[in-house]
C-alpha cells in the first residue's frame, strides 16, 4: 500500500459529472490508491446550489461560494474544472489554478478551444499539469491515446463522430424513418440532447473537440477558427433512404488533415460506406480513427458523455497526476507547436451527395444538370423521386470525384432560382 501523501483535489461543478467523479472515487478507492501509488482525496468542493440533493454526501467536503477560492486553497494539489463555458467563471478559475502552481484537470472542451495554448503555455511556466481527457469523446481515452500510445508515428489524418447527440439522432432517424424535429423532440424528452441543442446539432461541440485533436495529432496550434463547421439540422428521413439505397449511412464527421497545404478542420454530415467502421456506430457513442504512418489505422470508440464515462476520464487525469505524470498537454512543447494557415477546401476532390427539393414541373431537371455540366461537376447519378405533399419533388445526385470548388460553384449558380424550393443539402462522401 502506498504511503507517500494524498493527492488532494479541489471540484469545481457537481453536476452530473462532478457527483460521478465524487461517486467513483468512493467507489474505487483502494484500486485507485493501488494504480495512483497514493490515495486521491477530494478536499473541497463549489457549484451554484449547496442545498441540491446530488445523490452523494457533499457534506465531509469543505464548500467555497466563489468557485475561483478554489485555486487559493493551500491545502489542494489540483483543481477539477467541471464547470463548463469558453469564459467567465471556468476560465478565470483555469487561470488562477495554474498561476497558482497547481495543476488543472477539465472536460470542457469549449474552454480548451478557446483558450487551450495559453493555458498550456501556463502550465509550462508552472510546471503543472494540464489534462484533458474528458473533453474528448467522455471516457474513451483518445486524447491519452494520441499524446502517448502514438506519439512515435506521423498522425496524417483524424476523423470521426465526436457528438453522441447528433449520433442518437442520425441513427435513431436512420432505424425509424423518422425526420429530424420529431426525433430531436424525442432526444431531449430522453436527456441526450439540451432544452437549446444549437451546440450539438449546429456542430459547434464536434468543431471544438476536433480542433484539440488536431492540435495533438499535427503538433500545430489549437485553431478551433478555422474549423469549417455544419450541422444536421438539413437532414431529412428522405436523405437517410437515399443514402441507405447507395450503400451509406449518413453521419456527422469530424475530419482534419494536415499537409504541404495547410490545416484542414471540417465538421460535416457525411455520407460513410456501409464497411467503414464508422457506418457502425450507433446511439451515443462516439468513435475516433487516427492514421499513423507506421502504426496505420487506430479506431478508438465508447461512450462519448454520461457521467459514468466522463468521471471515469476525469480521475485517470487524476491518477496521472498522483504518479507524477506530467508531459506537455499537446503531446509537445507549446515553443515546438506550428500555427498553419487554414488549407483550401476548394481544392479537395471527392465524391458528394446533393439533394434539391424542386417544383414539380417541366425543364428542372435540365436547369440543375447544366448548373453541374457548366460548373464541371460529373454526375454519377441522379434520382428523382415523386411529389411530397406540397408539391415539391426530390432530386438527389451523387457526384464523380472532383475538386470541391466546382462542387461550390455549381450551387452558386442555382442560387435563387424559382425552381427550387429551400436550400440544396451537400454532404460529402466519405
Amino acid at each position: 500500500m502506498a504511503t507517500s501523501s494524498p493527492l488532494r483535489v479541489a471540484l469545481a461543478g457537481l453536476g452530473t459529472v462532478g457527483a460521478g467523479v465524487v461517486k467513483l472515487i468512493d467507489a474505487n478507492r483502494d484500486l485507485i490508491e493501488r494504480r495512483a501509488g497514493r490515495a486521491i482525496e477530494i478536499v473541497a468542493v463549489s457549484a451554484r446550489d449547496r442545498a441540491k440533493d446530488r445523490g452523494v454526501d457533499i457534506a465531509r467536503f469543505a464548500w467555497e461560494d466563489d468557485t475561483a477560492r478554489l485555486a487559493e486553497r493551500s491545502d489542494a494539489d489540483v483543481v477539477v474544472e467541471l464547470v463548463g463555458g469558453s469564459d467567465g467563471p471556468a476560465l478565470a478559475l483555469a487561470r488562477a489554478t495554474l498561476a497558482g502552481g497547481k495543476s488543472l484537470v477539465t472536460a470542457n472542451k469549449a474552454l480548451l478551444a478557446h483558450h487551450g495554448l495559453e493555458l498550456a503555455e501556463a502550465a509550462e511556466a508552472a510546471g503543472s499539469a494540464l489534462k484533458f481527457e474528458a473533453a474528448v469523446a467522455g471516457g474513451v481515452p483518445v486524447i491519452k491515446g494520441l499524446r502517448d500510445g502514438a506519439a512515435a508515428n506521423r498522425i496524417d489524418r483524424v476523423y470521426g463522430i465526436l457528438n453522441g447527440t447528433c449520433n442518437f439522432i442520425l441513427t435513431k432517424m436512420e432505424a425509424e424513418g423518422r425526420d429530424f424535429a420529431d426525433v430531436l423532440a424525442e432526444a431531449q424528452a430522453l436527456g441526450f440532447a439540451e432544452a437549446d441543442p444549437s451546440f450539438d446539432i449546429d456542430g459547434v461541440d464536434a468543431a471544438h473537440k476536433l480542433s484539440i485533436l488536431a492540435s495533438l495529432s499535427f503538433g500545430t496550434s489549437p485553431a478551433f477558427g478555422d474549423v469549417a463547421t455544419g450541422g444536421i439540422r438539413q437532414i431529412l428521413a428522405a436523405d437517410i433512404a437515399e443514402a441507405a439505397s447507395l450503400g451509406f449511412k449518413v453521419r456527422l464527421v469530424g475530419v482534419a488533415e494536415a499537409g504541404t497545404e495547410g490545416l484542414f478542420q471540417r465538421v460535416h454530415p457525411h455520407l460513410v460506406p456501409v464497411d467503414h467502421p464508422l457506418a457502425h456506430v450507433s446511439g451515443a457513442t462516439n468513435a475516433v480513427v487516427a492514421e499513423g504512418n507506421f502504426v496505420g489505422r487506430l479506431l478508438f470508440q465508447g461512450a462519448g458523455a454520461g457521467d459514468g464515462p466522463t468521471a471515469s476520464a476525469v480521475v485517470a487525469d487524476l491518477i496521472d497526476i498522483a504518479r507524477g505524470e506530467f508531459g506537455p498537454p499537446y503531446a509537445m512543447p507549446t515553443a515546438s507547436l506550428t500555427a498553419l494557415s487554414p488549407a483550401d477546401s476548394g481544392r479537395r476532390r471527392g465524391r458528394a451527395y446533393l439533394r434539391f427539393m424542386v417544383a414539380d414541373k417541366v425543364g428542372v431537371l435540365a436547369e440543375i444538370a447544366a448548373a453541374m455540366r457548366d460548373a464541371g461537376v460529373s454526375i454519377e447519378s441522379l434520382i428523382q423521386r415523386g411529389a411530397e405533399a406540397d408539391g415539391s419533388v426530390l432530386v438527389a445526385i451523387v457526384t464523380h470525384e472532383g475538386p470541391e470548388r466546382s462542387v461550390a460553384h455549381a450551387l452558386e449558380k442555382l442560387r435563387g432560382s424559382p425552381s427550387l424550393a429551400g436550400e440544396p443539402l451537400w454532404m460529402h462522401i466519405l
